[in-house]
């Protein structure tokens, strides 16, 4: 929210900016145009505050709109986002509130994401959350996504995250080898894996996420769905847990 303190100020600025940007070359004498310049550039030096307070204003006005033209695509799909059995699940499985994370193996901010994730389950036991494999960066993406579906298919003992954030951990490209290894190390039959990654179940699972993610025009990772709006990026764990509560208050999030 602005603070009420800048908006007069914003607002009179960007008047006086548009009309100075907008006004004919030649409705503005010589001698005018460096004096309003200046005033303009030494305005700015000493109210600096004002082009993030204006940002910010830019910001929330583009995820509202952004929101609005979401919602209705989020509700039509509802079930399928929020509840569809061809996706991993963690944390408890009957929240009064699901964040979906739409991710890659190679993402590099989705290697940080996870920890926010983490974070927010640890100290909400009312938070569901549900993991989309949308492999989009390279083809061993496609690859560790198969492994990770196939993991989630034989998941009886709730370990999907524990392969799921060792796969992450690594610094490197997630390629099948090391996908192997975190299943391994996590506790999971390799030998079914190396079976069920190239099933039907598997196809039907990257096919169902994919068209998600196409009808909500999500393009890269990580993208998150929290009640009827998109996070698109890695905003953090203070913005996920502030979408949150917003959704347990009044059922959108953003109040």
């Amino acid at each position: 929210m602005l603070n009420r303190r800048f908006t007069l100020p914003i607002a009179a600025f960007a008047a006086a900016a548009f009309a100075f940007a907008s006004t004919p070359a030649g409705a503005l004498s010589d001698k005018d145009r460096p004096e309003i310049e200046a005033i303009i550039k030494d305005y700015l030096i000493k109210n600096p505050e004002v082009l993030g307070e204006a940002l910010e204003a830019l910001q929330q006005k583009q995820e509202a709109q952004a929101a609005a033209a979401h919602a209705p695509t989020i509700a039509a799909n509802k079930k399928v986002i929020f509840d569809s059995p061809r996706a991993a699940t963690y944390g408890n499985p009957n929240g009064d509130v699901t964040l979906v994370e739409f991710f890659d193996y190679n993402c590099g901010y989705c290697k940080h994401a996870v920890n926010d994730v983490a974070k927010l389950v640890s100290e909400d036991p009312k938070l569901k959350v549900v993991f989309k494999e949308l492999p989009v960066l390279a083809k061993s993406s496609e690859t560790a996504a198969r492994i990770a579906i196939a993991v989630r298919m034989q998941d009886k003992g709730n370990k999907y995250f524990e392969f799921h954030r060792r796969l992450l951990a690594n610094k490197g490209e997630a390629t099948k080898e090391r996908a192997l290894a975190a299943a391994k190390e996590a506790g999971f039959d390799i030998a079914r894996i190396q079976k069920d990654m190239d099933s039907e179940e598997v196809n039907k699972s990257l096919a169902e996420a994919k068209a998600i993610a196409d009808g909500l025009g999500i393009q890269g990772t990580p993208t998150f769905i929290i009640g009827d709006e998109l996070i698109v990026g890695a905003q953090g764990y203070d913005k996920l847990k502030s979408k949150i509560a917003s959704v347990r208050k009044c059922g959108k999030a953003t109040c």
